[in-house]
């Protein structure tokens, strides 16, 4: 049999809805809430500017989502950062080849470190800080050519370039400020023709020849005139990995200070003995050597000069001497 429902839980049901109701009904006729006035210093305050980028991202010709364009920023931070860069070719090699001659690389470039603090040298160490990595080409001709020719602080570019009004105040390398100073330059600069095929760079953070000696002993001992490590004071320079990818490189040419430099000033730079104090020491030699020179140039003239004067007084003196004193003297 189907339950049985009270009776009196339905006619208590039925009283409490009108009940219900009517108080919906005096609700909703009551007097709305009265909101308080705004106080005087908010209606009298400018409404804030919205800006039309977010403060972390400013408006960018290219999109930094992109690999290319972290690449770009990349790669002129490098530049700016690095006066120092030696360019290889490398030919497909593997990523073991690669780790292992990096590997030969810190090595060599940590036993510079050793050296220098031994010698009581106050220079940081930088073998943790120089990277050996490869690239890509395009984009960085873009970075060389934004470095190089990008003035952010100018109403024009390096290249005669006007920029755009509304995007003045753009200084960042992805803006169309540098796109625009840099389009035009495509192939026109000076490491353009250097920049072909697969590359790699090696990027010191200072210009220290005895870091980049260090690393041609490494990478390319026969094109930079190094004699590399011998068997014996360092085996795993020989293991089969590293020679093979050893083969697979080759020396293109190095930027010194923003100059290109080629294989043969390569050489020279790398064989400045002691480094940048070496370098030192020999210009102040060779200043302190010229000022000697000409000192005893000077010297000289003023000798012969006070010589000559000297005999041509006796000569005249002699001459303005009566017969008789002239006679007495003879």
């Amino acid at each position: 049999m189907p339950p049985r429902l009270r009776i009196d839980s339905l006619r208590r049901q039925v009283l409490r809805c009108p009940y219900e109701l009517q108080i919906a009904r005096s609700a909703s006729t009551a007097a709305p809430a009265v909101t308080p006035a705004a106080p005087i210093e908010q209606l009298t305050r400018s409404a804030a500017v919205i800006s039309r980028y977010p403060t972390t991202q400013p408006p960018s010709h290219r999109n930094p989502e992109y690999r290319r364009s972290q690449l770009l920023r990349q790669y002129t931070s490098i530049l700016r950062t690095s006066p120092l860069l030696v360019l290889f070719q490398h030919n497909n090699l593997k990523s073991m080849e690669w780790a292992a001659i990096r590997r030969e690389l810190t090595k060599a470039l940590e036993k510079v470190d050793e050296k220098i603090a031994a010698e009581g040298r106050t220079a940081p160490p930088l073998a943790s800080h120089i990277k050996l990595q490869t690239i890509q080409t395009s984009i960085f001709d873009v970075a060389l050519r934004i470095v190089e020719y990008f003035r952010p602080n100018q109403a024009t570019s390096a290249s005669g370039i006007k920029f755009s009004n509304d995007d003045a105040s753009l200084t960042h390398d992805l803006s169309r400020n540098a796109h625009a100073a840099v389009k035009h330059l495509k192939g026109r600069h000076e490491m353009a023709d250097i920049l072909v095929g697969p590359v790699a760079i090696l990027s010191i953070p200072t210009v220290s020849p005895e870091h980049m000696k260090a690393a041609l002993t490494i990478l390319t001992p026969k094109e930079a005139g190094f004699r590399a490590p011998t068997r014996k004071a360092n085996p795993d320079y020989y293991d089969p990995v590293v020679q093979t990818g050893l083969q697979k490189l080759n020396l293109l040419a190095a930027r010194v200070d923003g100059k290109v430099f080629d294989i043969t000033e390569t050489k020279w730079v790398a064989n400045i003995e002691g480094g940048m104090d070496g370098l030192r020491s020999q210009l102040i030699m060779a200043l302190q050597s010229m000022g000697s020179s000409v000192t005893t140039t000077l010297e000289g003239a003023g000798k012969s000069l006070y010589l000559t004067m000297e005999s041509r007084r006796s000569v005249l003196e002699e001459e303005q001497k009566p017969e008789g004193e002239k006679n007495e003297s003879s």
